[in-house]
């Protein structure tokens, strides 16, 4: 169900499925396989939105934006590896609550609250950028989408402005986003030792779930397409970041 849901909002907001996902799977993994977990229900999703959309993609943005995105999403990739060995900075009770600040959990939540703060109170959205930065904004987009998926918001930003139609900008986000998809999970393979301990057997069910429903939101977006509009959108799944993020970075999630 939530799958479902988030895998719709991206359709019209150009945030990535993780946004929603990825604190639910760091109820059930450590932040890091948590990370990879999402992004393998990503990349699913991707690939099938890819199937039905890639027609209007704008390859010549994929090339400037996508490419740039993609290198960068390896070296994003390789920090999270690094920040994900173990160090509590702080533990809490409070109000019958409690939790471990890590130092995976803190850079990771606060990437997630900075992008939420980012779309609610930015002017940056009414700013022209010109097509140059392209490359630039791909860069920064993809080394984050590498450390925690959270690469939507940057690239929407930038993407939003290039003047193109609502479904190219659609169909360009979605390739872009299997781009980094492909070259972050190589990385998580290789790198995250967590996976070694890692046994998907043990909840293939979970991420079977999760991919049913990413699809099933894709073709609900997809049919309703026409009747929604970025801005509200943008605002909601703002919303949902920021208290995610701020789960994470506190260790409630």
């Amino acid at each position: 169900m939530i799958a479902a849901f988030a895998s719709g909002l991206t359709f019209f907001s150009g945030f990535g499925l993780g946004t929603i996902l990825l604190p639910v799977f760091s109820i059930f993994f450590p932040i890091s396989i948590a990370v990879a977990a999402t992004a393998i229900v990503h990349l699913s999703n991707n690939i099938f939105k890819f199937l039905i959309t890639f027609k209007s993609a704008n390859w010549k943005i994929v090339a400037k934006f996508g490419v740039p995105a993609t290198i960068a999403s390896a070296f994003g990739a390789l920090t999270l590896a690094r920040l994900e060995m173990p160090f509590v900075i702080n533990s809490w009770t409070k109000f019958g609550l409690s939790g471990e600040i890590t130092l995976i959990g803190l850079v990771i939540g606060s990437i997630i609250i900075g992008f939420s703060f980012f779309e609610l109170f930015s002017n940056f959205k009414n700013l022209t950028i010109d097509k140059k930065w392209l490359p630039l904004g791909g860069v920064f987009s993809g080394f984050f989408g590498g450390i925690s998926g959270n690469q939507g918001a940057l690239r929407s930003a930038f993407l939003i402005k290039t003047g193109i139609s609502k479904e190219a900008f659609i169909a360009t986000g979605v390739v872009i986003a299997v781009m980094v998809d492909i070259s972050r999970l190589s990385v998580y393979s290789a790198t995250l030792s967590n996976l070694s301990t890692f046994n998907p057997d043990n909840y293939s069910s979970l991420l079977l779930a999760a991919i049913a429903g990413g699809i099933f939101g894709a073709l609900a977006g997809k049919r309703f397409l026409p009747k929604v509009t970025f801005k509200w959108v943008q605002a909601i799944v703002a919303i949902l970041l920021f208290f995610a993020g701020f789960g994470i970075l506190v260790g409630v999630v």
